[in-house]
């Protein structure tokens, strides 16, 4: 599988790594532009540490709950953590991809947390 067919998978299966290896996969919008992988998470979750810690990452189309396929390609990757600038670029991105349900996602977000969006864009280089 490669950045292309992840970047059209509905839900993309991101697997961080704890300090001790334990993996941990997470469901996660992503969409690709420019030769690399984005995905968009709140800034306090636990992938956004992790990834700090251990930029290795590994990837796999999956289902909204996170179930991968038997036999699905799971591809290598390195994570880092983007900018505000960044993230602008990935929210835009994001809102092409996923139209109305990013915008049933951000925008109540938004409000509630008074215009604050405490979001992190991360980039996957396959």
């Amino acid at each position: 599988m490669g950045l292309q067919e992840l970047g059209s998978a509905r839900y993309v299966s991101l697997t961080t790594f704890r300090k001790d290896g334990t993996p941990v996969a997470t469901p996660v919008w992503a969409v690709a532009d420019g030769g690399e992988l984005y995905v968009w998470t709140r800034s306090d979750s636990w992938k956004v540490k992790r990834i700090r810690n251990d930029g290795r990452v590994t990837l796999a189309a999956c289902d909204v709950r996170g179930r991968v396929e038997e036999g699905a390609s799971v591809v290598e990757g390195r994570a880092r953590l983007l900018d505000e600038e960044g993230l602008r670029r990935v929210r835009r991105l994001m809102s092409r991809k996923y139209t109305w349900q990013f915008w049933v996602v951000d925008v109540p977000a938004a409000l509630a947390r008074r215009g604050k969006r405490p979001h992190t864009a991360i980039a996957v280089k396959l």
